[in-house]
């Protein structure tokens, strides 16, 4: 199902950055649409929200709606004439919320949530060379043919950067799911693990332990150190000390959740000892040239002791590449 047309207008864009890039300002041409309490999510089927010809990036996506399953709509976005998805999400999960936690409002530039249950959105920059096309498809157990609303806009011509850096424009963002992994204590398991050259750009963890003994202990899972290797390296690049100081919380998120432009805190239930947070590497760039694996562990070892008793832990993570 095909809903709703594109509409294109010119815009100026006053700065240094872009024009140190050496864009020529005219040729950068704002494109989006909208949806306004449509009827598209009937009879289980993928329907197209939003689709456009020509080369650029999306800047921004935002969902509303109030039905049963509306954290599980799949949101997939098609570049350049994929047959199959690159960007295929949950819509809850896609924006750093993990176990369909409904709190809100927070928001920061890139993600947020600001109403109930919905009032979803991003500011991803998602680039294309020749076309793009933006469906929704409900949860096989949702309400049937809910009121949907819908924003997708983007601009034409629109160049993509990270860490001050301007990516080359073969360069396209994809999204790497591992659901619901089952590890063992202290299993070392890839989030991702891809070829070529690249960034990374953000991690979307929920992870819950699957032992409830009523000890601290069971949530020591988050001792877990995260490492990224290049293709066929021995020795990781840490990117942290503990699983919690990856998301830039401290002493297993003791005070609670909290939103940062780089990193956030999105669930926590120390009843199930469960969690979900987003990292960004916008400003804080990890590239790579032969390859990515990334990995974390279920629990941790310090000079040869394991770190106190991390028990077997359910992990779904979503990990979002630019690659090239």
């Amino acid at each position: 199902m095909k809903v709703g047309t594109a509409t294109v207008l010119s815009v100026a864009i006053l700065g240094t950055t872009i024009a140190s890039a050496e864009v020529d300002i005219s040729t950068l041409k704002t494109f989006g649409t909208m949806g306004k309490q449509v009827k598209v999510l009937g009879g289980g089927r993928e329907a197209e929200l939003f689709a456009h010809q020509g080369k650029g990036c999306l800047t921004h996506m935002w969902f509303g709606g109030s039905f049963k399953g509306f954290e599980r709509t799949r949101i997939r976005v098609y570049v350049d004439g994929e047959e199959q998805a690159a960007i295929d999400m949950e819509l809850f999960l896609g924006h750093g919320i993990g176990f369909g936690d409904a709190h809100a409002p927070w928001g920061i530039a890139r993600i947020g949530k600001t109403g109930q249950p919905s009032g979803v959105y991003n500011t991803y920059r998602i680039p294309f060379g020749r076309s793009v096309r933006v469906t929704v498809q409900r949860a096989p157990d949702a309400e049937d043919d809910p009121l949907f609303w819908w924003i997708v806009r983007g601009t034409e011509n629109l160049p993509v950067s990270i860490g001050g850096v301007r990516l080359p424009e073969a360069a396209r963002l994809r999204l790497y799911k591992l659901e619901n992994h089952r590890a063992q204590p202290l299993d070392e398991f890839a989030l991702c693990d891809v070829k070529g050259a690249g960034a990374l750009y953000q991690v979307t963890m929920a992870a819950r332990t699957l032992r409830q003994s009523g000890s601290w202990k069971d949530l020591s899972y988050m001792e877990a150190c995260v490492r990224a290797y290049e293709t066929e390296a021995t020795e990781p690049l840490f990117l942290s000390s503990g699983l919690e100081d990856y998301f830039l919380g401290t002493y297993y998120f003791n005070k609670g959740r909290y939103y940062t432009p780089i990193a956030g805190l999105t669930h926590l239930d120390k009843q199930d000892n469960s969690f979900s947070a987003y990292r960004f590497h916008k400003d804080d760039p990890v590239f790579f040239h032969n390859g990515l694996r990334l990995t974390c562990r279920c629990g941790e070892t310090l000079d040869g002791e394991t770190l106190h008793d991390p028990p077997p832990t359910e992990y779904t993570t979503y990990v979002w590449l630019y690659q090239w």
